[in-house]
């Protein structure tokens, strides 16, 4: 085309006057080819904005014109001018576009990015804090997060927001200190770990991050970001420290505690080259049969360290499973009753609206 309109911007393409001018000498664009000296498609092609002006072209056109060589390249300089000054345009308006998709509000909560009123300045902070040269970076299902593309229910913005949770995990995972991982000390933590189970939030959610620190986890608790509907994260940062991220979305002790080991589970496989991502929603990421497998691996992991399966087995033969049953298997093995209702609403042994009294909410502020 050799007229290109973007908004108030509008870009004449020097072939666009050749037009103009050929009707004036009352000739044909054929006729016009031969007094060129050059064929009738590379004219059609320049006329019609496909083709570059050249300086052997430049100087024809003011010959056969009467004109100078520098009002043809001036015509020239200005296109190019105009087709940056559009591109710049729409690039923006698709970056602000992309913006808007993120509640920008969550990075000013944590108090990793200043609050910012224009659309523009806050495409120019996301940028630095994400570490990409265009925000169109977090909308590829390659860039962090894995996604299948045959999946209707995820679009655009479940991606963005997905790649952007987990860069901000990642982003703060990496200035925590850690020792360097330690496999057997991490294991013979899982006890004290489980132990925690029965205490209060505010007790046990800096000793574990300490302690996981000491092992050389980078734990992370990361606020929910809307439309992300990722639940936690595993990443290894480099060979001495993984990062395990955890939303807490569900405050719900038995989801906390099931998604943390969970990740756990993932960090003792130590695949230093995969990201492993905990969804809302098992439809929606990507999966093939070494992933399968892996995430079958961290489920019986969190269920086996959390409760007893020799034990819960047994348990779950028994009727009816009162409040008072769960309450003596809970404190027989030193879990918390919440963790043991959870796990049987999920197999089905009781319903989802039974013996919920005895889950319990964490404050994870």
């Amino acid at each position: 085309m050799s007229r290109i309109e973007y908004n108030d911007i509008v870009a004449y393409h020097p072939g666009y006057y050749v037009k103009e001018m050929t009707e004036e000498l009352n000739i044909t664009q054929d006729e016009l080819s031969k007094r060129l000296d050059t064929t009738s498609k590379h004219l059609s092609d320049f006329v019609n904005g496909k083709a570059k002006l050249t300086e052997d072209l430049a100087l024809k056109l003011s010959r056969v014109f009467g004109t100078s060589i520098e009002l043809w390249l001036n015509l020239n300089s200005r296109f190019i001018e105009k087709i940056i000054e559009i591109e710049k345009q729409r690039t923006s308006d698709e970056e602000c576009e992309i913006a808007r998709k993120i509640d920008y509000s969550f990075f000013v909560n944590l108090g990793i990015l200043p609050a910012k009123r224009n659309i523009c300045d806050k495409v120019d902070e996301l940028h630095k804090f994400f570490k990409v040269a265009s925000l169109k970076v977090l909308c590829r299902k390659d860039f962090l997060v894995q996604y299948k593309t045959a999946v209707a229910t995820v679009n655009d913005v479940n991606v963005i927001n997905a790649n952007a949770w987990v860069q901000t995990a990642i982003n703060i995972g990496g200035k925590i200190d850690t020792k360097p991982f330690n496999e057997a000390k991490l294991k013979m933590c899982t006890k004290e770990i489980c132990n925690m189970t029965t205490q209060e939030s505010d007790e046990f959610l800096t000793r574990l991050k300490d302690m996981l620190g000491e092992c050389g986890v980078a734990l992370v608790y990361l606020p929910h970001l809307k439309n992300c509907g990722i639940n936690g994260a595993v990443k290894w940062l480099n060979n001495d420290k993984v990062l395990l991220a955890i939303n807490n979305r569900s405050k719900y002790a038995d989801y906390f505690w099931f998604a943390l080991f969970h990740e756990l589970g993932h960090v003792l496989q130590k695949r230093k080259k995969l990201l492993f991502v905990s969804e809302s929603s098992d439809q929606t990421h990507y999966k093939n049969d070494l992933m399968d497998q892996l995430e079958h691996e961290a489920n019986l992991y969190a269920q086996s360290a959390l409760i007893d399966e020799s034990a819960y087995e047994k348990f779950v033969k028994e009727e009816p499973k009162n409040a008072t049953q769960i309450l003596e298997f809970s404190k027989r093995y030193d879990i918390h009753p919440g963790i043991v209702v959870g796990r049987l609403q999920r197999d089905g042994a009781i319903g989802y609206n039974q013996h919920n009294g005895l889950r319990v909410k964490y404050d994870m502020r």
